[in-house]
């Protein structure tokens, strides 16, 4: 498959729907997000058992040894639970683990630029030059478009990658990771299509930065995670350290000279600085607060009524699904909007739908592996929760998702690092 990042409109939240306040709201302004109520039950044996033959199987495709996982289906149940090992023959991975939150981070800085702009602080339209200085030549490129993806920029990391890896507790300056980006030839001119880049969140960052003389960590916790009640997620310090107090081993498998993967003993890749990550992937999260966040990202919670955030989603590529979109921070997969991607150590997904409300997370403790699979295995695990039965006095919703559970498995079956077990 060719690099995926997603499709369709918002969906208009439908009668019955209930406004749910969080709970235990610090701050000044906590934030409802409007999804219908969870049942508080277990999902259905049958239906957790099938989620959790899917994770087994991208733990082994992946070369990971464990994975973390949230599925809340608010007609039906939920199911939260660590699958596998935190290392070989380790420790259980359970669902309490932090780890990082790797390209859901982008989507948290657009939530800040996107905040700022609603109070007035600046245009999304304004010109990246207008807020970013020392980026000569870049006056077509709008703020928008950072977050849109349309910038044109390259990525920074794929010239970094080889560094961190043998210096994982380097501090990296974010106008030096900026250059590396800005270095590079343009990938398209500005608005004309989409293409991932770390180096859109990474200005996205300086200018909320600089519009607000803080620092993007005190901005994302002062507008999205106290907000939302996000206790476990922040954008960490620069000095290197583990991914939270009680944190999910990460890996990272390195090819050998005939280009196969050690798939038995993974490289240990947990602490590191979050400064190489930063704006695009340097958040810190835990299960929980992940499955939350999506659902406050699906449905623009942290916005005034009327934000265009989402409106024009354009194509992911020319070779992808119609209903792959991209726009704001944030990939639209049919119903669903999210994040995924991956980040030294872990491989992530989050992604929610903001009529029904329902909502998967999930991380493998291990990055060698194709980044998109975490995109296929939280909509896999999606259309699973999709059919789970409705409990009583509820309604199953009625739409589906325009691609099968089977089909996903295939994804992360044909991008494989590792094989499954003989016998």
């Amino acid at each position: 498959m060719g690099r995926w990042r997603r499709s369709a409109a918002i969906a208009a939240a439908g009668a019955g729907v209930l406004v749910v306040l969080l709970s235990g709201c610090t701050g000044p302004s906590p934030v409802s997000i409007d999804v219908p109520a969870q049942v508080d039950a277990p999902l259905p044996d049958a239906t957790v058992t099938e989620m959790r033959d899917a994770v087994t199987a991208a733990i082994t495709a992946t070369g990971a040894t464990g994975a973390v996982v949230g599925v809340w289906a608010p007609w039906s149940g939920s199911w939260v639970s660590g699958v596998g090992t935190q290392s070989p023959g380790g420790a259980e991975a359970t669902a309490d683990l932090q780890f990082r939150a790797a390209d859901v981070t982008g989507a948290m800085t657009c939530d800040a630029l996107y905040r700022l702009a609603a109070d007035g602080r600046f245009s999304l339209d304004d010109a990246v030059t207008q807020w970013v200085s020392n980026v000569p030549g870049y006056e077509d490129i709008s703020l928008r478009q950072l977050c849109d993806g349309t910038s044109g920029l390259a990525s920074y990391t794929s010239s970094l990658d080889g560094l961190v890896l043998s210096n994982p507790d380097r501090v990296w300056n974010a106008r030096e990771l900026m250059a590396y980006g800005i270095s590079k030839p343009r990938l398209n001119d500005p608005g004309v299509a989409f293409a991932a880049s770390p180096t859109n969140f990474l200005l996205a960052g300086l200018a909320v930065e600089r519009v607000t003389g803080q620092s993007l960590g005190e901005v994302i916790a002062e507008r999205v995670t106290a907000p939302l009640d996000l206790q476990a997620t922040s954008l960490p310090a620069p000095a290197a350290a583990a991914p939270g107090t009680s944190s999910l081993t990460g890996h990272w498998s390195q090819p050998n000279a005939e280009g196969a993967f050690d798939c038995a003993a993974p490289l240990e890749f947990t602490t590191m600085s979050a400064s190489y990550g930063a704006a695009a992937s340097g958040a810190v999260t835990d299960i929980r607060d992940l499955g939350r966040y999506a659902q406050a990202l699906a449905t623009d919670a942290l916005l005034p009524d009327g934000s265009d955030r989402f409106a024009n989603p354009v194509p992911v590529a020319s070779d992808q699904p119609t209903w792959f979109t991209a726009a704001g921070g944030a990939y639209q997969a049919g119903s669903l909007i999210g994040q995924f991607g991956s980040t030294p150590g872990y491989i992530v997904g989050a992604f929610a739908d903001p009529a029904n409300g329902m909502s998967v997370a999930v991380v493998l403790n291990n990055s060698a592996g194709n980044e998109n699979t975490g995109a296929w295995l939280a909509w896999q695990l999606a259309a699973i929760a999709s059919k789970a039965p409705a409990a009583q006095g509820q309604t199953m919703p009625e739409a589906g998702l325009p691609w099968t559970a089977d089909q996903m498995r295939d994804n992360i079956a044909a991008n494989a690092i590792c094989a499954p077990p003989a016998g």
